[in-house]
């Protein structure tokens, strides 16, 4: 049977009496108070009371609650308790344990490790510096002292899973807060400077490997950080030093981060322990993989924008910043949006995965200092156990937001079997492109040279260096001085689009008179051809000595996505970690710090490379220019991929007045959105909202002022690498104003070239404007898509503002 229907009207009669005589207890005794005319002060001494009592039995239960809890439960009963920050990592970890012992031990043998340091100083690092420059020339070290205060060791973790048997990983959490006093002094300029303090706090790794089978069981020690460590320095006369020649372009801040990064992978101090042991292997480190990072949306973001002195609530300006490593990408600007769409991807090279995070770190734009808007870290041992990960990941350390990421792991393979598949895969086989999704790594070891000729000096040894190059992408090695036989040791990694078309150059040049000793062009089909993809040999220069060679270990990769195979009910996500420390620190140290060249979406692979801390190796497109061919654009507008080498992104965005993303390798054309996402980006550029570094490709133009004609001569040669405005390609032309003059006299345009993203136009054009003039105006440059008559495909294909106020106007430059 059915229930009644409940009456129209329920009482609970008990709960009201409750309720009456509660408030009747309550108020009685004021009643009483006044009718009998007493003080007030006694309903304060016995509210007074009544706290007293409450508070009394509620630590007493909370007491009692703790100690239950600490029953249960005792490591967490412990982070409870204590403030996250004050924590030791073995704490936070229970597989890092502490090390006491390891800190007595270092604190016996600091006396003898100062020793240590101070002949590093003055027997290494002081005659480096003096060679590094002429003004340096008189450097010297007055004093050092370390400091009585010893390196202490936090936690140790020993990793015992996914890690070969031949070798043991250890990872310290190392703390260093010393009172040292380290002075130093340039005579030449009068010029005295110095340390106070040192502070220090990171995870350092320590490698034992390989073991073997004598004596003293371990063949070599390798240490390195995973990760940026936290260092401040208390200077003395920091301002004297900047004054002098040579390093006046240097600050505080970027000093700090090339000291740090020098410290991080794949910067690693490597120390044989047996001197017969063969460590060529660790000389040349291979990579673990290589992440893809497919760097999508974002949804539901916190609005960070205010407006009316923040009565009225905005939205935001996201973009990301990516780390794996020293290695750093940040993506462009979304104006004004709180699900923003980038649809990016980047590649990051893995050397150490076990304890290697992905970390992204979200931020809205502002003129002053950028807003945090969520942080994600995830494990890259689950990456590469799934291989593919497709899927959205809710923030941290903020209340809303989520983002979908879509990562690869590849795996390095030492034969070219897939080099089809992957090419395919990628879009590789077609184009003519030598930028976009890699298809194959290339790791290069350079050693040494031999018999190098002197130079323009007869019987003077040259400082030589040696420029790498593989397409668009450049790198350079450290300086040797005052030899003819110089040994680098220097490990080179290059992400390689097709590697059946594209070559190595390399070109020894002396730096002192900048002029060629010598240069090699290797084919790297000629790799694909070899044992294991790896060629190591002594290499004859040409342009060079009868006898110049040049020693080089090469190995060739293929980047292979081996799919899991999963039953259809599998489901999975990626393990993601919560900081272990403030958001103010990691930010302190994660954001970005060289400008870098803004991303547009394209359909079509375009130039880019990774953000890599710590070498002084530079990886730009313009380092692909011999030196003395012509004088650098007087604005990075005309650059089209770069990334610096000299530190950490090297300088953060607070110490510049223009903060530029990561040239994206490409955009995720998986997802629709991907080409309305270019034509908006299009749109954008052509109305001039979206200036700065974009890698839409490239153009060769030729500048020079005639005076006896009284004329700018501007020469287009050609361009490559254009996007593709459509599935048949674009239909270029290039389009000049010598602005301020906008009018339709003042135009120029070339031919338009048909289907095709490499065309060649190779037209004079000319302004008639005097030399003195010519140098306060700017020239514009854009190339454009035909398209045709009625064709909805007409749109900008990128542009570049060049200023003319250069001294080598009246000779003239050619210059991509």
């Amino acid at each position: 049977p059915e229930p009644p229907p409940p009456p129209l009207l329920s009482v609970d009669v008990t709960g009201l009496v409750s309720q009456f005589a509660r408030s009747f207890v309550l108020i009685f005794p004021v009643y009483v108070l006044g009718y009998l005319g007493l003080s007030f002060s006694w309903v304060l001494i016995a509210l007074c009371g009544l706290f007293w009592i409450r508070r009394h039995r509620g630590g007493k239960s909370s007491r009692l609650g703790r100690a239950l809890a600490f029953l249960e439960d005792e490591e967490e009963a412990v982070r409870l308790s204590v403030s996250s920050a004050d924590l030791p990592a073995w704490v936070h970890f229970p597989d890092t344990e502490r090390a006491e012992w390891l800190n007595k031990t270092v604190k016996q043998m600091w006396p003898f490790i100062c020793q240590f340091i101070e002949k590093l100083f003055r027997e290494t690092i002081e005659p480096a510096v003096r060679g590094a420059n002429n003004h340096l020339s008189t450097f010297s070290f007055t004093k050092i002292d370390i400091g009585h205060q010893p390196l202490r060791i936090n936690g140790v973790k020993v990793y015992t899973e996914n890690v070969d048997k031949r070798q043991i990983i250890l990872d310290l959490q190392i703390s260093f807060v010393g009172n040292c006093e380290i002075d130093l002094e340039i005579k030449r300029y009068f010029c005295r400077a110095g340390v106070k303090s040192i502070q220090i706090h990171g995870t350092m790794r320590v490698i034992l490997e390989p073991l073997i089978g004598d004596m003293p069981l371990i063949g070599a020690l390798s240490l390195f950080f995973l990760r940026k460590p936290l260092l401040e320095i208390n200077w003395t006369g920091l301002t004297n030093l900047l004054d002098v020649p040579g390093l006046n372009g240097l600050s505080d801040t970027i000093i700090l981060d090339i000291i740090s990064n020098y410290l991080v992978l794949p910067n690693r101090i490597t120390v044989p322990l047996v001197s017969e042991v063969q460590i060529a292997q660790l000389r040349f480190p291979i990579p673990k993989g290589v992440l893809r990072i497919h760097f999508i949306e974002a949804q539901d973001l916190e609005g960070k924008d205010t407006y009316l002195k923040g009565i009225v609530k905005g939205k935001s300006d996201p973009y990301g910043i990516i780390r794996v490593g020293n290695q750093i990408f940040q993506s462009k600007v979304i104006k004004e949006n709180l699900n923003p769409k980038w649809n990016e991807v980047y590649e990051a090279l893995v050397y150490e995965h076990p304890g290697q995070e992905l970390e992204i770190e979200l931020f809205d734009e502002d003129p002053d200092k950028d807003d945090f808007l969520g942080s994600l870290m995830i494990d890259l041992i689950e990456v590469e156990k799934e291989r593919l990960l497709d899927e959205w990941f809710t923030l941290d350390e903020v209340s809303k937001g989520k983002l979908h990421l879509k990562l690869e792991w590849l795996t390095l393979m030492p034969t070219a079997e897939n080099l089809d598949k992957v090419l395919t895969s990628i879009r590789a086989d077609k184009d003519q492109a030598n930028d976009g999704l890699s298809s194959a790594l290339l790791i290069l070891y350079l050693d040494s040279a031999r018999n190098l000729p002197s130079g323009k000096k007869l019987n003077s040894n040259p400082n030589p260096l040696v420029l790498l190059s593989v397409g668009h992408k450049a790198q350079e090695s450290k300086i040797r001085y005052k030899t003819n036989e110089p040994v680098w040791e220097e490990n080179f990694t290059f992400f390689v689009h097709n590697p059946k078309r594209q070559d190595l150059e390399v070109e020894v040049r002396d730096e002192q008179h900048q002029c060629s000793l010598g240069n090699l062009k290797l084919p790297l089909s000629q790799l694909l051809e070899s044992e294991d993809l790896t060629m190591h040999q002594r290499f004859h220069l040409s342009n060079s000595g009868p006898n110049s060679t040049i020693n080089m270990k090469i190995a060739l990769r293929v980047l292979s996505l081996e799919k899991q195979a999963r039953s259809p009910d599998h489901q999975h996500s990626a393990q993601v970690k919560r900081p272990s420390v403030s958001k103010d620190a990691r930010k302190s140290s994660f954001k970005p710090q060289v400008p870098v060249s803004t991303p547009p979406d394209s359909n079509k692979p375009v130039p880019a490379s990774p953000v890599t801390d710590g070498d002084k190796k530079t990886d730009t497109a313009e380092k692909s220019q011999p030196p003395n061919a012509s004088p650098q654009w007087p604005t990075d507008l005309s650059r089209s991929s770069s990334s610096l080498h000299a530190s950490n992104f090297s300088y953060s965005p607070s110490h510049l007045s223009v903060k530029e993303p990561t040239p994206s390798i490409a955009s995720d054309i998986s997802l629709p959105i991907a080409t309305q996402e270019l034509r908006q980006r299009l749109r954008q550029l052509e109305n001039g909202t979206t200036l700065g570094q974009s890698p839409l490709g490239q153009i060769q133009l030729t500048i020079r002022h005639s005076s006896q004609r009284n004329k700018l001569i501007v020469v287009v040669h050609s361009c490559r690498n254009l996007i593709a405005f459509s599935e048949e390609g674009s239909d270029p032309y290039v389009r000049l104003y010598l602005l301020p003059d906008k009018r339709r006299s003042g135009r120029r345009k070339t031919h338009v070239s048909k289907k095709t993203l490499n065309p060649v136009f190779d037209q004079i054009f000319d302004f008639s404007v005097s030399l003195p003039e010519v140098q306060r105006r700017t020239l514009d440059v854009a190339v454009k898509n035909s398209g045709g008559f009625l064709s909805k495909d007409k749109g900008l294909l990128g542009k570049v503002l060049i200023p003319l106020a250069s001294e080598e106007l009246a000779k003239g430059w050619t210059q991509w």
